[in-house]
């Protein structure tokens, strides 16, 4: 059965000057698939590994863990996504092994000046998903700790409106959150990741 494993690690990790802070919501994003170290792992101190056991979710994941590292000031997240096979199951998931995990290394170790990209058993679909995500990134690299927070509330609050958003994030007004939305490419981070979501489920 396919899985989805990301790899990934955060960019100025070494230059932040608040450390705790970004490990905190990063053990926090991660803690949401699943339990340490099993189905995720922080290693070499700002590399992480996680199990998204349905890879339809993968790009959603991914989303997530950048907009909550965006959050803070300065810093920003590498993310390769692999699918594939998991053929030995650890007790940690860095020790685990199969396809899927050849795949997100792979392509972990391909990204150089990317930061989200991903690689599967399909080719023709990398190819496809790799150019929308560089698109995408020339937006979702520029989003700022306020964008990145805003868009991170409406993935963790799926179909709630701006109006309750607003309230949800303590935010002055639903003008605030239109205009970030619109600054952050919010419509298309949207329209990208349900694309993403029906061609994978269509593959699997």
């Amino acid at each position: 059965m396919n899985t989805s494993i990301i790899t990934g690690d955060i960019i100025n990790s070494r230059n932040s000057e608040l450390p705790e802070k970004w490990l905190k919501v990063l053990k926090e994003t991660l803690n949401r698939y699943g339990k340490e170290p099993k189905t995720w792992e922080i290693y070499r101190g700002d590399s992480f590994q996680l199990e998204v056991s349905d890879p339809v979710e993968s790009l959603n994941a991914a989303l997530l863990i950048k907009a909550s590292i965006k959050e803070i000031k300065n810093l920003d997240v590498r993310i390769a996504i692999g699918i594939g096979e998991k053929t030995y199951s650890a007790d940690r998931i860095t020790e685990s092994n199969g396809p899927v995990f050849i795949n997100s290394g792979t392509c972990f170790e391909s990204l150089k000046l990317k930061t989200l990209a991903i690689k599967t058993e399909w080719p023709e679909i990398d190819s496809l998903i790799n150019l929308l995500l560089d698109l995408a990134s020339l937006t979702m690299n520029n989003w700022s700790p306020t964008t990145a927070r805003n868009i991170r509330g409406v993935i963790l609050n799926p179909g709630v409106t701006q109006k309750r958003l607003a309230e949800i994030l303590q935010v002055k007004s639903q003008s605030t959150i239109s205009e970030s939305f619109t600054r952050g490419g919010y419509e298309e981070m949207i329209r990208l990741e349900k694309y993403y979501r029906n061609l994978i489920k269509s593959v699997l």
